[in-house]
């Protein structure tokens, strides 16, 4: 009896060493009438480990935070900007075939800000972001319009897209120039109906002159303008509380051609490119000097790095670098 238990004993000493062993060797490899094949997956397992490590330091050494909107106290309204971040999941995806890390195949995501345009109280705004390699051309049409094909001709060629402001009592004269221009697709903002100085308008008066100018697009290009152009650049708080009622933010310029003066079109064009950086807006007209210096002034800004836009495109809080980050 005494040996039959000492038996039993050592077979299930015996059972219980190889269980334990089995059991904390999870990777051994087992029997082969058994399908598992765990040397395999410790490859993959640790591959994708390693991956998944060289992808999230790739992460943290290219993300960026997102820039919020403010108030700035010079520039007045500034809008924010995108951050950029790296998609890990998607990255690994794509990389996972070979197991090897390879930047061309980082996927991004863009981080909205905290802090949007909107949630700032009413104010004027004279550039992008600082941070956006991005340049708009402002052109306001009061007047000019044997200059205005050439214009639009430059445009076309360099596939460059600009915003419009529009004198209502001009659309009014002019519905079918209003709407070549709109047609090549360009953007079109709201530029007061008779030219006046707002700064020296009741809030009725200024009212009724933008909305009357609301009104003509309206009918005239089936549009709403989202962006108001003070005529002359002159405006108080007044002036910017009704256009933001009525729908629309205020802009004004960051450079000035001061084309109405007549420079010579290669001056008007030197001092411009000069000064343009992130963010900026340029002011117009449909005037001589632009109309024979906007090529080389297109030609020139694109050459320092920057990409043309509306102001939809400046504002907009989507990033346009993502070439830079890599």
């Amino acid at each position: 009896m005494k040996r039959k238990y000492t038996t039993y004993l050592i077979s299930f000493s015996i059972m219980l060493v190889l269980t334990l062993g089995i059991s904390t060797n999870p990777y051994k490899v087992m029997s082969q009438g058994s399908n598992f094949k765990s040397e395999n997956i410790t490859s993959i397992e640790i591959n994708k480990d390693d991956l998944y490590k060289k992808i999230q330091e790739y992460r943290n050494q290219h993300k960026i935070k997102p820039i919020d909107a403010k108030v700035d106290r010079v520039w007045k309204a500034i809008p924010g900007y995108n951050g950029l971040d790296v998609n890990i999941e998607a990255s690994y995806q794509k990389m996972k075939s070979t197991g090897d890390f390879d930047k061309n195949k980082v996927v991004y995501k863009e981080i909205p800000p905290n802090i949007h345009l909107d949630n700032l109280r009413p104010e004027p705004i004279y550039r992008g972001n600082p941070q956006k390699p991005m340049v708009v051309l402002l052109i306001n049409v009061a007047w000019g319009n044997e200059y205005i094909p050439e214009i639009l001709k430059i445009l076309n060629n360099h596939q460059t897209k600009a915003t419009f402001f529009f004198d209502g009592s001009w659309v009014n004269k002019n519905p079918d120039l209003a709407k070549s221009i709109k047609e090549e697709g360009h953007e079109i903002g709201n530029h007061a109906y008779s030219h006046p100085d707002l700064k020296k308008r009741s809030v009725y008066e200024t009212t009724e002159e933008l909305k009357k100018t609301n009104d003509v697009i309206k009918k005239t290009l089936e549009i709403t303008p989202r962006w108001f152009a003070p005529p002359s650049g002159s405006f108080n708080h007044a002036t910017v509380n009704v256009a933001d009622q009525l729908g629309m933010k205020t802009i004004l310029w960051t450079v000035d051609t001061v084309d109405w003066k007549k420079p010579l079109p290669s001056e008007m064009v030197q001092r411009v490119v000069s000064k343009v950086e992130n963010g900026s807006m340029v002011l117009m007209h449909p005037t001589k000097p632009v109309a024979e210096g906007l090529d080389s002034m297109i030609t020139n800004i694109k050459a320092k790095g920057y990409q043309l836009g509306t102001v939809s495109d400046l504002i907009s809080e989507k990033r346009i670098d993502y070439s830079s980050s890599n």
